[in-house]
């Protein structure tokens, strides 16, 4: 910046010596053609009591002409120029100001002060467009910076909890030199239970990290997935649970086919289902189907808590697990919904959700479909469901397409 101004004073004054410079010139030969221009008089004319001849003193009157512009232009050039410099130099000091605190604001920024604003709210033109953009991307960053803080107190938060049932336990019961063998299994069960919680805690960890970090999946990394295949295969892997909580299970999987990564979206599929019953109720309800028509809708409703519909957008974030108390032996790790939304970003789609009336959650999936009449229909059969069904929480059935 501070090499900036000078440079682009000394251009404007290289432009504006060459503009008078051209000037001084032009004026030089119009006013020597235009005298040569007017007609000669016939004869001779008296110049201070000399005759001389007509054409030899029009030619003279030219010339003085000339020399007279000549030496006014002389004077008035090296003037011209040093004022053209000064503006220049004024000017593009106000047109850099803007740039200077644009860059004196970069300066100062740092992780921990990312609030500082440009705010060139009198600016116009280009420069409050680079200025607004720039405020812009410090939101982004700022609002990144923030998000990654959180996602690292919330992991170190949630890692503490299982570490220190581990330390807990295994000191409780070495301090007890009358420990027998049932006090040892009960240690057992529960440090096995805190290392579950620590696996699927990291295993959720990186599968969130690598799917953001892959980005949008390539050709080479999308094969065609039979989604409706995927979700019977997923529904079987939850029957024991359903079964053990007298779940009702109504399942509509029409074919659809979706090009993806198939141990990713099983993943999407999974991570769906098991929120559905985790965060079920006793006796309640799980819809799931999918369905192919502008692209492929999957859907999964469950009964469960209610859910104030602000809360609804908070349970995609890293750790949430909505109204669900947090104990030592809470199962999941709070990323489901997040992995749901990076696999279905991966693959070029969008997910949204809605709070049930009563309590419960509908999540939507919305990815891109491929043609799929070279796909080997499955069998959609659904799991046996359990439990009684009741009629008036019943939701809609998926649309005809």
């Amino acid at each position: 910046m501070h090499r900036l101004r000078p440079r682009l004073t000394a251009l404007a004054t290289v432009l504006v010596a060459v503009v008078a410079g051209l000037l001084l010139w032009l004026g030089w030969m119009l006013v020597g053609a235009a005298v040569a221009g007017t007609p000669a008089l016939p004869g001779t004319v008296v110049v201070n009591g000399v005759p001389v001849p007509a054409e030899t003193a029009r030619d003279a009157i030219a010339a003085s002409a000339r020399d007279q512009v000549l030496r006014a232009g002389l004077i008035a050039f090296p003037l011209v120029v040093v004022a053209g410099a000064v503006t220049s130099w004024v000017l593009v000091g106000r047109l850099l100001e803007p740039l200077r605190r644009v860059v004196d604001t970069a300066s100062r920024l740092s992780a921990n002060s990312l609030d500082e604003r440009v705010a060139l709210d009198a600016a116009r033109g280009e420069v409050a467009e680079l200025a607004a953009a720039f405020d812009a991307m410090l939101d982004r960053l700022q609002a990144a910076f923030d998000a990654q803080r959180r996602f690292v107190a919330n992991a170190g938060h949630e890692l503490r909890t299982p570490l220190a049932v581990l330390r807990t336990e295994v000191d409780v019961t070495l301090q007890d030199p009358d420990a027998d063998a049932a006090e040892l299994r009960r240690m057992a069960e529960v440090v096995r239970d805190a290392g579950r919680r620590c696996d699927e805690l990291v295993t959720g960890l990186l599968l969130l990290a690598r799917t953001e970090a892959t980005g949008p999946l390539t050709g080479a990394d999308r094969v065609p997935v039979d989604l409706a295949g995927v979700l019977t295969a997923e529904l079987s892997m939850i029957a024991p649970d359903v079964t053990a909580r007298a779940l009702t299970v109504r399942t509509d999987p029409r074919p659809a086919v979706v090009a993806g990564n198939e141990a990713l979206l099983r993943r999407l599929v999974a991570n769906l289902l098991e929120n559905a019953v985790r965060h079920n109720r006793d006796g309640g309800w799980i819809e799931a189907g999918c369905d192919a028509g502008p692209g492929v809708l999957l859907r999964v409703v469950s009964s469960g808590p209610e859910l104030a519909p602000d809360q609804v957008a908070e349970l995609f974030e890293p750790f949430r697990r909505g109204p669900v108390a947090r104990t030592a032996h809470t199962r999941g790790s709070g990323l489901g919904l997040s992995i749901v939304r990076a696999v279905a970003e991966a693959h070029g789609g969008t997910v949204s959700a809605d709070a049930v009336p009563d309590g419960g959650l509908e999540v939507r999936v919305h990815l891109p479909g491929i043609d799929g009449r070279d796909v080997t229909p499955v069998d959609h059969e659904a799991p046996v469901a359990t439990g009684d069904r009741v009629p008036d929480r019943r939701l809609p059935a998926f649309p005809e397409r």
